[in-house]
């Protein structure tokens, strides 16, 4: 949704009617995970993409028919390997696909939720009794819904909200999808060394905010981090009690001086980010440990940290280790959540 929000922002502000199609399941190779989502217009605008460009004409299509009609439609597209370039799926995979009008008025309380960095999960009826089609629900982040399927709906939206993963899950006779739209994922990185630069840089490119805290004036400033969405000049304590963290936030802490690292993880693991990370050796780590044991930190909090920081790529360079710092991220934020951590080691 994040992708195609400011098209529909604009086409709804203009009055046009707006198709929206919505990858609501995904199978072997397809390209674009559920939840991608690709819309259109009447006059032939287009944003986004269900299947980075292999069934996209058939989707603008049943679009239009939907503008015309008002009806939704799910779309099913499943191939082999040997007959997939006849439908444009070109690595083979299948995947279905929602269509559907564009209401202005329940999408108004979920653009808003996206712009204010809160997360919400919109649940949709996909298939059932006609009358039932293409109904929806939208549980937001402070626990108000909008719209409304029933109790079985708001349950399934609640649980994966909570989890943080979009689905398709059944529902009496009907099927819905949950499509949970989180916050833009944001880095926060203590330490202001050189592996920072790097890695500002990379968590930029994969649309990551970045926000760079660093006492110390010669390693946190304007200059070193011309990129950074932020640049916070206190300890890292007092910055991270103060910086909204929630399920999208990823800590990397980069010191390697107990003075900053120690309260920085203190903070950080006791915090809902869905990532704390830690920069030192094995042994570093063991004595880490002890002093955050001996600070009141219980094990199933240590348990989170991941340290070493990174993936073992063996690489050394700050570009090489910032690359493995990011790729165990990325890795992090895709595993399903469990209790509302993403704590899986990679």
């Amino acid at each position: 949704m994040r992708d195609i929000l400011d098209d529909l922002e604009r086409w709804s502000s203009e009055g046009r009617p707006v198709a929206v199609a919505t990858v609501v399941e995904a199978w072997g190779s397809a390209p674009r995970p559920p939840g991608g989502k690709m819309a259109l217009t009447a006059d032939g605008k287009i944003a986004g993409s269900v299947s980075a460009g292999c069934v996209e004409n058939a989707v603008v299509e049943a679009g239009a028919q939907t503008l015309a009609t008002g009806q939704p439609r799910l779309l099913h597209f499943g191939v082999s390997d040997d007959t997939a370039w006849s439908v444009g799926l070109a690595c083979g995979g299948s995947i279905d696909v929602f269509v559907e009008r564009l209401d202005p008025a329940f999408f108004e309380p979920v653009r808003r939720a996206i712009r204010e960095e809160r997360a919400a999960a919109v649940a949709t009826v996909i298939q059932g009794p006609p009358d039932q089609l293409g109904r929806k629900l939208a549980l937001l982040e402070d626990g108000t819904v909008v719209g409304s399927i029933d109790d079985a709906a708001l349950a399934a939206a609640r649980a994966a909200l909570s989890e943080g993963s979009s689905r398709r899950v059944a529902s009496g006779a009907s099927e819905l999808f949950i499509d949970v739209l989180r916050p833009s994922p944001l880095l926060i990185i203590v330490g202001g060394v050189h592996i920072a630069i790097a890695l500002v840089s990379l968590a930029n490119t994969l649309g990551f905010r970045t926000v760079v805290v660093d006492p110390r004036e010669s390693f946190g400033n304007r200059k070193r981090f011309p990129h950074a969405d932020e640049i916070v000049s206190e300890w890292p304590d007092t910055a991270l009690s103060r910086i909204g963290i929630n399920g999208s936030t990823a800590i990397a802490v980069l010191t390697h001086d107990p003075k900053l690292d120690d309260p920085a993880l203190t903070a950080a693991l006791r915090s809902p980010a869905f990532y704390v990370g830690a920069l030192g050796s094995r042994r570093t780590q063991e004595k880490r440990h002890a002093r955050l044991r001996e600070a009141g930190l219980e094990e199933d909090v240590l348990s989170r940290l991941y340290a070493p920081i990174g993936l073992p790529l063996g690489g050394r360079s700050p570009e090489e280790i910032a690359l493995s710092v990011m790729a165990q991220i990325v890795a992090a934020r895709n595993q399903p959540a469990r209790n509302g951590v993403r704590s899986l080691k990679v």
